[in-house]
């Protein structure tokens, strides 16, 4: 055995016999007496005094006093770890060598010292936290921590950004592990998958067993540090033609199709599951790698997309009813007016007085649509949805095609739209019901949309829509926008 194996066998020891101290200690004494002495542990693991060995068992004992707190005592933990900033003397020092530099070389030097005067001590217990073992995974817990506690405490943002930026360096995709999960897979992958499904819960162990199934594929990034631990997920669905509806694309009792028959791959869920990497995008590398690797396996599937939700749609929608921002044709309004009881007579445009100061009265058909928007009877009922779904579908294809986040001129309103959009996927076709459940209704009136994954056309889309703020919309899709 060489020196090297036989001193990481020694130090993995050392760091289990700390871990376990720590751990004693945190339950003999109160969480109060920690956080009083944090500062101190921090100075001290700074100072540096021992070897890599002392080191790593002082970021280890950190780390157990981290976790034993509660949420309060780990937000007084992270702002004592944010007060380890940058000296601004010897900054300052810094920055004056680098004006008096005067020539290239006398300059290049002096610019890296300015670099490193930059860098907060904190930079260096973050870097030492990820060298413990699951250390990886406690700065990405702590960074959660951060998002979800920082606000307005600018000490505390400018703690987020340092761990940010390690985070991006450290999950950077050339790292990852693309892995299968399957029904063999270990059982706390499995419950993993349950636990972040957030799109489609996952409501049994029937329920997960069928999305694994043979006509199923789900694909997750692993990192090497957080082997257990999914980064993102996504569900695939191998079908005939492209899928309109998520009920009947999870229906338990729908009889499982010979994949080698399968002519489409449909994305239906995708799943972000560390909140502390949020904002490290690594989806769209997940979804290429992922046709890629299903293009591959099977040579008769040729149609790549989506069945996404709208999670915006239904508050733009409302919103604009209520601003009076929507044009209705005249056949669509005498189509709504009709719908509608006698007692429920509604004014004229021009009688009556305003809605509200300083605004003019809204036109009937769209006072209309909004009541019988806020009535759940009109999903049962077919003669309301007849007259409901051209208008509500062309509205989508406008929200969609048209519509763009609230000053961020050529990114598109609905989230999930900017997600796809930007992955080089084009908006193909509006799915009307393709989910019927209370939060398929809620969130977009029941509409689903198929997004397309065109392997030759993915990195035009993305370019497109990158780059120039234009959005890859298909022909019907586009003429149902304008109409």
């Amino acid at each position: 055995m060489s020196e090297v194996a036989v001193q990481d066998g020694l130090l993995d020891r050392a760091l289990r016999r700390v871990s376990s101290l720590w751990r004693d200690m945190a339950a003999a004494v109160g969480v109060s007496e920690q956080q009083a002495d944090i500062a101190a542990r921090l100075r001290d693991a700074l100072d540096g005094r021992g070897g890599e060995v002392s080191a790593r068992n002082r970021a280890a004992g950190l780390a157990e006093a981290y976790r034993a707190l509660d949420r309060d005592g780990r937000m007084d933990f992270l702002r004592a770890l944010a007060g380890f900033d940058s000296d601004p003397a010897a900054v300052a020092r810094a920055m004056e060598a680098v004006a008096a530099a005067q020539d290239p070389a006398e300059r290049a030097v002096a610019t890296a010292r300015l670099r490193r005067a930059l860098e907060p001590p904190r930079i260096r217990l973050l870097t030492a936290f990820a060298a413990i073992p699951d250390g990886v995974k406690l700065l990405v817990e702590m960074r959660a921590a951060l998002l979800s506690g920082m606000a307005g405490d600018k000490t505390l943002q400018a703690l987020e950004t340092d761990l940010k930026g390690l985070l991006a360096a450290w999950f950077d995709v050339a790292f990852l592990e693309l892995r299968r999960i399957d029904w063999h897979s270990p059982a706390v992958i499995l419950e993993k998958l349950v636990q972040y499904e957030a799109v489609h819960r996952i409501r049994t162990w029937r329920d997960l067993k069928n999305r694994l199934d043979s006509d199923r594929r789900c694909y997750a990034f692993f990192h090497p540090r957080m082997p257990e631990e999914p980064l993102i997920f996504v569900e695939v669905a191998l079908v005939k033609g492209m899928s309109d509806s998520v009920q009947r694309l999870l229906d338990e009792k729908a009889p499982v199709l010979d994949a080698r028959e399968a002519d489409t791959a449909v994305f239906y869920s995708i799943n972000n599951c560390q909140r502390g990497l949020d904002g490290i995008s690594f989806g769209n590398f997940l979804i290429k790698r992922v046709v890629e690797v299903l293009g591959n396996e099977f040579r008769n599937i040729k149609t790549f997309c989506t069945l996404s939700p709208i999670p915006g749609y239904r508050r733009w929608l409302d919103a604009a009813l209520m601003a009076g921002e929507i044009a209705l044709t005249d056949a669509e309004e005498k189509a709504l007016l009709a719908l509608m009881p006698p007692q429920a007579a509604l004014p004229a445009p021009e009688a009556g007085a305003p809605e509200a100061e300083g605004t003019q009265p809204r036109p009937p058909g769209l006072v209309a649509l909004q009541r019988l928007l806020s009535d759940t009877a009109w999903k049962r009922d077919e003669a309301a949805q007849k007259v409901l779904e051209p208008i509500l579908t062309r509205l989508c294809a406008l929200y969609l095609a048209k519509e763009d986040a609230p000053g961020r001129p050529g990114r598109a309103r609905d989230p999930v739209a900017h997600f796809h959009l930007s992955n080089g996927a084009r908006i193909e076709r509006l799915n009307w019901r393709g989910d019927v459940s209370e939060n398929g209704y809620r969130q977009s009136a029941g509409l689903m949309v198929n997004y397309l994954y065109d392997p030759e056309r993915i990195e035009e889309n993305h370019e497109i829509y990158m780059g120039e703020g234009k959005r890859a919309v298909s022909t019907a899709l586009r003429r149902l926008a304008r109409a």
